[in-house]
């Protein structure tokens, strides 16, 4: 299984707030089986992250960890300002994100283009 490295950029400079949210979606604390992370300030930019290795994408979607961070960083008053993808990332896994987040019907995977491309 590929590992993701995907970051969640959060709006305050709070470095706690990161580290809290982190441990929330962490395995070693009770979080999601297969995600590793850690909150770290971005100084130049003013902001925080929580930092992850997701190492199962399948059985701790992008999307599940991005919402419980979304929703940890509410209770804060803390927005999501951004994300990022360190390096690769199977397109099954943005295909699975983009599922959940437009909730597309009956979507089948032969509709991206790619998939069809390489048949």
């Amino acid at each position: 299984m590929p590992l993701i490295a995907y970051n969640v950029n959060l709006g305050t400079d709070d470095v706690e707030i990161a580290k809290t949210i982190a441990k929330s979606v962490r395995h070693l604390s009770g979080g999601y089986r297969y995600v590793k992370a850690m909150g770290f300030k971005i100084k130049e930019r003013g902001i925080v992250q929580v930092s992850m290795n997701l190492v199962n994408y399948k059985q701790s979607p992008i999307f599940r960890v991005q919402e419980t961070i979304r929703r940890e960083a509410a209770r804060y008053g803390v927005p999501v300002v951004g994300a990022e993808v360190v390096g690769l990332i199977p397109m099954e896994a943005l295909v699975e994100t983009a599922r959940w987040y437009l909730q597309l019907e009956d979507f089948q995977d032969e509709q991206v283009l790619e998939n069809r491309i390489w048949e």
